[in-house]
């Protein structure tokens, strides 16, 4: 296709607040973002999700397996610390104590003090080097499967038919390309090695601590279910502030977005305090639901930290009366120390971890249905090649609805000649656009056939038969780059002089020297920095350079000024020169040298012939021309 037109959109940066996942809105979606998933959201089908989400990572097996043994590794090292470092507080404590009794040879053996602490030093630096090498390798993977998954999403859009995109909010579905894959990437990121490396610690640590009494053990695991019950409870009633967060957040996104978007409107009619006001509203909404979640988050530290300080409190008391009876060492009483400080920490991370991956189905869940959404009827094998085109068309009993039991265009037949200018007019909602979008396959007929050149439309690939078509209609689309990668836009192996010709034949020229860099002027993001006539005449160009065999033209000079009006028609004369052109009419005054005109209302075409002869037959079109006359006139 030549020419693409619709409004020019941009990802915006997507908010980020500490402990929760992806937020905002991205544009085009509701307030919330089209389809944004809160935390504490569970998948309908765990099972199933997780065994597709197995699938992407099953090229990547290898180095998982990699990441599990380097886990495993690490903990053990590091688990191992706390025992050996137990040996030497008991050889410190003896030697200090034979030195006090006056025993001979009495004092601390430094040399094996020496060797403890150098071999402490080995075990801490391997472990230190298996987590920066497993962070390495995690990482890698996780960013390689959200590449896929963005890839098989970008290719999904590209076949999925546009009806999908009339029922789906532009936000919904870019929260599948951003929060939803980013929320996996970040669990693949974080979590799989954390899981791994909580539950090995959490064994190493309750072996180590049995092996070194289990009487002690017994009683540090007593403050395990307090633990686990006050964890609990911060975690359920966090979970709906966050969720309440991502909501208010994703609105105030939204009210920005909306009012720096019609920035000047909301000037120009003084809705500077009600905007105000109305994100203050918001803001004070977002201010408690987020200092809420964050404060019950942020107690879980806290809380963690005086149930251990319990459990150094039991076990030093527990741990000195079994040293006087010599059942334990001195030294064993701070080793246990420390892995009780060890095995609350992960206790907490399995259970916030586990929400987590709650929340990672709901998205994959929500990505993998995307996945599955029906596609567009497959191209038919041997497809008409479209190179030698003429530019005949035929509707032939063509019938048509976006919905089957509400049809749009009734019995539509017409034959329009090679070269000839047809123009279709008709009131709103009589089927004008619906007639553009089924000649380019947007959507299928019911029933009846479309046919150029002798052949159904639905022989030939899509991707083919749009190259047919040029578009030039009254919204126009550019986007944020130079004036001359916009316009090559409709033929990207165009060199620039092709580029310039084909500005100068949409009389686009003269007005792009005058600006700064000329052809090398960057548009910005919604093309504000020209006017609305130049974009339209950039259009032109671009559509010019693609050199269609059939045009689609929706008349775009009713919001320019008479000079630019008179250029753009120019323009559009030398784009339509020996083209079968479709001209959708809002005025009828601009149509009168059309070769056949299609008069449309509610989905029929009720009169075709040229202006002189349906004015003559007064009937629709004449009530429908002398309508506009009359309202000129007064005007």
């Amino acid at each position: 296709m030549s020419d693409t037109n619709g409004n020019n959109q941009s990802n915006r940066n997507l908010n980020r607040v500490p402990g929760s996942r992806a937020g905002g809105r991205p544009m085009g979606g509701g307030p919330m973002g089209g389809g944004h998933m809160g935390m504490g959201e569970k998948a309908k089908d765990f099972k199933g999700t997780m065994k597709k989400l197995m699938g992407y990572l099953q090229p990547f097996l290898a180095a998982i397996s990699s990441v599990i043994i380097l886990a495993v590794g690490s903990s053990i090292f590091s688990i191992a610390g706390p025992k050996i470092l137990g040996k030497a507080t008991t050889k410190i404590f003896e030697g200090l104590v034979s030195k006090v009794s006056g025993a001979p040879g009495a004092g601390v053996d430094f040399t094996y003090i020496e060797n403890i602490s150098l071999l402490l030093l080995g075990l801490y630096v391997v472990s230190a080097l298996f987590s920066f090498i497993q962070g390495y390798i995690i990482s890698g993977v996780a960013q390689k499967v959200s590449f896929n998954l963005r890839k098989d999403i970008s290719e999904k859009i590209n076949r999925l038919p546009l009806k999908y995109f009339d029922t789906k909010t532009h936000g919904e579905v870019l929260s599948r390309v951003t929060n939803d894959v980013d929320t996996v990437s970040q669990t693949l990121n974080q979590s799989m090695s954390q899981i791994i490396t909580s539950v090995v610690t959490i064994i190493g640590v309750l072996v180590m601590m049995f092996s070194i009494s289990w009487i002690m053990t017994l009683a540090a695991l007593l403050i395990l279910p307090i633990s686990m019950v006050l964890t609990a409870f911060v975690i359920k009633n966090s979970q709906k502030y966050f969720k309440q967060q991502q909501a208010f957040l994703g609105q105030v996104n939204g009210h920005v977005e909306e009012i720096f978007g019609g920035h000047l409107i909301m000037k120009a009619f003084n809705g500077e305090k009600k905007a105000v006001e109305e994100f203050d509203g918001l803001n004070d909404k977002l201010y408690h639901s987020a200092w809420k979640s964050q404060f019950l988050s942020g107690m879980m530290m806290p809380i963690m930290v005086f149930i251990g300080n319990l459990g150094f409190v039991m076990v030093s008391i527990l741990g000195g009366w079994l040293a006087i009876k010599k059942t334990i060492e001195v030294g064993d009483i701070l080793s246990f120390i420390q892995y009780v400080r060890q095995f609350t920490q992960p206790i907490a991370q399995v259970a916030q971890i586990s929400n987590i991956i709650q929340s990672t189905a709901a998205a994959a869940e929500r990505v993998f249905e995307f996945l599955e959404e029906e596609e567009e009827v497959a191209d038919r094998d041997n497809p008409v090649n479209t190179q030698n085109i003429k530019g005949e068309v035929l509707f032939k009993d063509v019938h048509f609805g976006y919905h089957p039991d509400k049809i749009v265009i009734n019995d539509l037949n017409a034959i329009v000649k090679p070269g000839q200018r047809i123009a279709i007019v008709g009131p709103t909602g009589a089927g004008k656009t619906t007639i553009v979008k089924l000649l380019m396959r947007f959507y299928d007929i019911n029933s009846g056939g479309i046919f150029i050149d002798g052949n159904d439309i639905r022989r030939f690939k899509r991707n083919e038969l749009r190259s047919v078509f040029g578009m030039v209609l009254q919204d126009t689309w550019l986007f944020h780059g130079t004036i001359m990668e916009n316009i090559r836009y409709g033929r990207l192996g165009a060199s620039d002089e092709e580029v310039k010709n084909a500005a100068k034949a949409a009389y686009a020229h003269p007005f792009i020297k005058t600006l700064p860099h000329g052809y090398g002027m960057e548009l910005n993001e919604e093309a504000t920095n020209i006017s609305q006539g130049q974009k339209q005449l950039l259009t032109i160009a671009r559509a010019i350079l693609a050199d269609p065999k059939i045009l689609i033209l929706d008349e775009a000079t009713s919001s320019v000024d008479t000079r630019t009006e008179v250029l753009i028609q120019k323009a559009m004369e030398n784009l339509m020169r020996g083209r079968t052109s479709f001209i959708i009419a809002h005025r009828l005054s601009t149509i009168r040298d059309a070769d056949l005109i299609l008069v449309m209302k509610e989905g029929d075409i009720v009169e075709q012939g040229k202006h002189e002869e349906l004015l003559a037959a007064n009937g629709f079109y004449a009530s429908l021309y002398r309508s506009q006359f009359e309202m000129s006139e007064v005007s």
